[in-house]
């Protein structure tokens, strides 16, 4: 077979399902046969046209779990095993990747986003960006990405207990609530959607949860923002205790402008937090592994490829309903 299916963002707004060549075996790739994918915020932006530098036409999706085709040239991975897809794409040379943070590396490129990614049946990925996935489901494995970004904003907060406040209860902001209540702090979860915050809190069940039309004045030990929103990145210092830790888990285009009187007298640490390590991938496996992460709940929806020409729009327009949706592809 020369050719596979793919689900190709023409532009925005516009999904197809194609046949288009099987992608070429590379050196010190391996080729994989996709078995589920996560959508992401990033490709709900990709078809809605809001991703800036992005070239279309695009096949998305880097949230992604598959099968080994063939042996690693390494041994660690056997045709037919199943592996967790790291999806940056890093040049090794850079000063982030010579001091061991590929996660920002100057010159990374990420599948589905700055080259064609996984809404497909085939894709080839260099050996050392695939991590065995042991015996999670395809499902679970799939998830593992985005819940790693969560993962190390807290690991790089160093929280351990005490409080922790996260600002935004998408995706992203539910696996930095789950992996700071499993890191031990007392978590509370804030949104301006009740829909949004009944979904985090079948996830967190310690969380407590607070609109953010009803905040109140208490401070916290870490504050994690992972709104996307400016306007709330800005005002999280108010709820930061002295001596606490402010996370970035968000990026977006604008200025920072804290008051350096209220951000110096609390001897602030402020933390940006970009994608995730290895070790992040593992910790949420072994997570994952421990029953920790409720992966049923987190899986909100799924559809195939072919149902994502109509789902994935439906749900781009209705957010609030969804944690995470899934896209199988039939073997």
């Amino acid at each position: 077979m020369t050719e596979m299916t793919a689900l190709l963002c023409d532009e925005p707004g516009t999904l197809t399902v194609v046949r288009r060549p099987r992608p070429q075996d590379k050196p010190g790739h391996l080729r994989l046969a996709i078995q589920a994918i996560g959508i992401c915020g990033t490709d709900y932006h990709i078809y809605g046209g809001n991703q800036p530098f992005l070239q279309y036409p695009r096949v998305m999706g880097h949230e992604l779990s598959a099968r080994a085709m063939a042996d690693s040239a390494d041994g660690r991975i056997k045709a037919g095993d199943l592996v967790v897809v790291n999806p940056y794409l890093t040049c090794g040379t850079c000063r982030a990747c010579e001091i061991g943070k590929p996660n920002c590396c100057e010159n990374i490129a990420v599948l589905g986003v700055h080259t064609d990614g996984g809404m497909c049946e085939e894709i080839v990925v260099p050996e050392a960006n695939l991590i065995p996935a042991g015996d999670l489901s395809p499902k679970a494995a799939a998830m593992v990405e985005f819940l790693a970004i969560g993962a190390h904003g807290v690991r790089r907060s160093g929280v351990s207990g005490g409080t922790a406040l996260i600002v935004g209860a998408g995706p992203i902001g539910v696996g930095a609530a789950l992996f700071a209540a499993i890191a031990g702090a007392s978590v509370t979860l804030r949104d301006t959607s009740p829909d949004r915050l009944r979904l985090a809190q079948g996830i967190v069940p310690s969380a407590q949860i607070e609109l953010v039309s009803e905040a109140s004045d208490t401070v916290y030990d870490t504050l994690f923002d992972a709104t996307g929103n400016i306007g709330a990145m800005n005002a999280g210092l108010n709820y930061l205790a002295h001596g606490g830790n402010y996370v970035l888990l968000s990026v977006v285009k604008g200025d920072l402008n804290f008051a350096d009187p209220e951000f110096h007298k609390r001897e602030t640490t402020l933390f940006a937090s970009r994608n995730a390590l290895d070790v992040d991938f593992q910790h949420v496996m072994d997570c994952m592994a421990k029953g920790l992460v409720p992966v049923d709940k987190i899986a909100t929806h799924s559809t195939s490829i072919d149902g994502a020409v109509s789902d994935l729009p439906k749900w781009a327009a209705d957010r609030g309903t969804v944690v995470k949706a899934i896209i199988e592809v039939a073997a």
